[in-house]
């Protein structure tokens, strides 16, 4: 029985402390457990205590505790009922305990072959890597013979390429010994060279101090001339400026004074002279007025206000349809009183009249009376339908009543706003006569252009002292640029005597000439100087470079090491085609003989998985793996849906593993919840596979679901079952 893990202790790591999860048994595993529980800190954790810790990169989760280092153990049974732990803290004390455990794996193998995610598989999605990972763990090595011949490939055309960048190719080693040869000989004649020089060189000294001392005299003066006219060109402008200057303010000053006149012309002569006081004394009378003008305004807008709406009242009262409505209604009630007041008389007299009639005729008093009585009633009926007629209506009075009130408060109001502007008319008059007075009688009776007259004449009050004081200041610079122009005038004499020109030839023009003389002679100093220090310092330097160098030597030297260099890689050259020859015969007879094994279990696998949706998986002569369905359609895996794919990797997974026996024989395969996007028929398929792999090594699935651990209990009766709480 080959070793498996037993129990993992992380001491810290994550947010786990002193946590431990186990026991597992030989074959299939199940941890279940809710999120967060540390399903997959679990398995981060064992990857990290068999490789090393993951340094932290980015924003990936690398389990590090924020107040101690990450530490734990891993525990394994040897298959006889021993104990072997190993543990790691610091990744630069390595893997403590056992090593052997892991030397026939290395990091990569495990990641892609033991470490099952289904991220790791969306990422083998679209490889084209997929022998070389195969070969390079069923081989055993920690490097894939595919990547090696690759490696091999490159460094053989980098022994016969032409680039520049290959320093070590036979063809740029071959062009570099013809090189060094012609170097050679060209060194012998540069030494011959040099020799002649060197006695030219202790020639040509004592000319070269000569011009030097020559030369640093002119430069002394010019730069003295030039010193000179620019303090000349200075004060020339200066002078300008200054003259300008004092036109200006020579200007400005007469403009000022014919602004002070034109100042007092446009404001009165009386508003010019008032004080402050006075000032301030106006504009409160003013505000006097204002405050007696508005409250004039707002009784003239209320008694205006009241007058409108009692004479709309009264208009509304002899306009309103009620009024006409009741005339009406009076009307044909008049009428109707008059219809009654005719037609019963007449119906009462004319039945009493035949029944007096009657009644003599026939004697019968009560006939008679009757008939008298009808009579009398429609006397009376008339009698009181005249009354009626003419006595006058009730409602008609008290609308009459209404009427006369309404009219009555009209001309009452009216009156109230007649006197309202008559007070305003005399407030006006006073208003006017007040600013006449102060002489504001341009404002007439308006108080606000009266406030505005008292601002324009406070302003030019403030202008006009503005101008006085601005008058005073330009005539005290007139005075200093006066003086100014004095002292110019003295510092431009010395300027030309310093430049050693008389009084009669003392302008700009002439020192220019001067100084143009002593710049020519320069110039033509300068280059004979430059010439000679040109020569002579080529020459030094090249009489240093060679006392320093000793280029025949250091050219044999270096065809020596070239030539030694194109014999080693010769040898190199020689050494890579027979490593080419070993590789190729050793893919050759994996290929013939174990990769056809793997692809035929990996087909097995793939329809147990997909119940036979899916039922070949090959690899092409080109290095493709492809992959073929019940009726023979053959399909990239680019081109399956993404549980179908990562059914495809998981297939050739489990065959590889069981095809390489010799790999990591204590290793568990971690699997972290690779069945989600799988469905539940393909889901129990993919648990008969896992089960299979797990007769021959140990197998640890993580789950948070379930069905999951449904599925392999049912497929397996041997599956142990971990839980994980929070």
């Amino acid at each position: 029985m080959r070793p498996f893990l037993k129990h993992v202790k992380m001491e810290s790591f994550g947010a786990f402390s002193g946590k431990v999860v186990g026991p597992f048994g030989p074959h299939l595993n199940v941890v279940f457990g809710p999120n967060e529980a540390g399903k997959t800190t679990t398995a981060s954790f064992v990857r990290g205590v068999l490789f090393g810790w993951e340094e932290a990169r980015g924003v990936r989760n690398t389990y590090k505790p924020q107040a101690a280092d990450r530490a734990g153990s891993l525990f394994f049974d040897d298959g006889e009922g021993g104990e072997i732990e190993l543990s790691r803290s610091r990744n630069a004390e390595g893997l403590k305990g056992d090593a052997s455990l892991v030397h026939d794996i290395d990091r990569e193998t495990f990641s892609t072959m033991f470490s099952l995610t289904s991220d790791e598989l969306r990422r083998l999605r679209n490889t084209t890597d997929v022998t070389a990972r195969l070969l390079t763990a069923g081989s055993g090595t920690g490097t894939s013979p595919a990547h090696a011949l690759s490696v091999v490939q490159g460094r053989l055309a980098a022994c016969t390429s032409r680039a520049a960048s290959a320093e070590e190719s036979l063809v740029n080693l071959g062009s570099q010994l013809a090189d060094a040869k012609e170097e050679m000989a060209r060194a012998a004649e540069v030494a011959e060279s040099l020799r002649r020089k060197d006695k030219e060189f202790h020639e040509m000294e004592p000319e070269r101090e000569s011009l030097s001392a020559r030369l640093s005299k002119l430069n002394a003066r010019i730069e003295e001339l030039t010193a000179c006219r620019a303090r000349i060109e200075k004060l020339a402008a200066e002078r300008e400026e200054i003259t300008e200057e004092h036109a200006r303010l020579v200007e400005e000053q007469t403009q000022a004074a014919l602004a002070r006149r034109r100042g007092r012309h446009a404001v009165s002569r009386e508003l010019m002279d008032m004080t402050a006081a006075e000032d301030r004394e106006l504009r409160d009378r003013i505000d006097v007025f204002s405050d007696r003008e508005s409250k004039c305004s707002h009784s003239i807008e209320l008694a205006k206000s009241n007058y409108a709406a009692s004479k709309a009242a009264y208009e509304v009262r002899l306009e309103a349809p009620d009024t006409r409505e009741m005339e009406l209604r009076a009307r044909h009630q008049r009428t109707a009183q008059v219809v009654l007041s005719i037609a019963l008389p007449l119906m009462f007299v004319g039945s009493g009249v035949p029944l007096v009639v009657h009644g003599r005729e026939i004697s019968s008093l009560s006939f008679t009376a009757l008939g008298l009585g009808l009579v009398a009633m429609a006397v009376f009926l008339a009698a009181g339908a005249l009354v009626m007629l003419f006595r006058p209506s009730k409602e008609q009075e008290a609308r009459k009543v209404e009427l006369q009130s309404a009219q009555w408060v009209m001309l009452q109001d009216k009156k109230k706003y007649e006197s309202c502007l008559a007070e305003q008319e005399a407030l006006s008059g006073e208003i006017r006569a007040f600013l006449e007075s102060r002489g504001l009688g341009e404002a007439s009776s308006n108080l606000r252009r009266a406030r505005t007259i008292l601002d324009e004449a406070k302003d030019a009050r403030g202008d006009m002292a503005l101008l006085q004081q601005r008058s005073q200041a330009l005539t005290a610079r007139l005075t200093s640029l006066e003086e100014k122009i004095a002292r110019n005038v003295d510092a431009l004499a010395s300027a030309y005597t310093q430049a050693h020109l008389p009084s009669e030839n003392a302008t700009l023009a002439a020192l220019d000439a001067k100084i143009a003389r002593k710049v020519s002679q320069r110039t033509n100093l300068m280059e004979a100087f430059e010439s000679t220090n040109r020569a002579y310092g080529e020459l030094k330097q090249e009489l240093a470079t060679a006392r320093g160098e000793h280029t025949l030597d250091e050219v044999r030297m270096a065809y020596q090491q070239i030539r030694t260099r194109y014999n080693e890689s010769l040898q190199t050259f020689a050494r890579l085609l027979l490593a080419r020859r070993m590789l190729e015969m050793a893919i050759s007879s994996w290929e013939s003989k174990s990769q056809p094994e793997v692809y035929a279990q990996a087909s097995e696998l793939m329809s147990l998985m997909t119940e036979g949706r899916w039922v070949r998986v090959y690899m092409t002569a080109d290095g493709h793996l492809r992959v073929v369905d019940s009726v023979h359609t053959e399909r990239d895996p680019v081109h399956l849906s993404l549980g179908t794919c990562q059914q495809l990797y998981l297939s050739l997974r489990i065959a590889l593993l069981l095809a390489a026996d010799n790999v990591g024989r204590a290793i568990p395969i971690l699997a972290d919840d690779i069945l989600v996007n799988f469905d539940s028929r393909r889901r129990r398929g993919a648990a008969r596979a896992l089960a299979e792999l797990a007769k021959t090594r140990q197998v640890i699935m993580f789950t948070c679901h379930e069905e999951v651990v449904s599925v392999l209990r049912e497929v397996s009766d041997a599956t142990n079952v971990i839980e994980l709480a929070m």
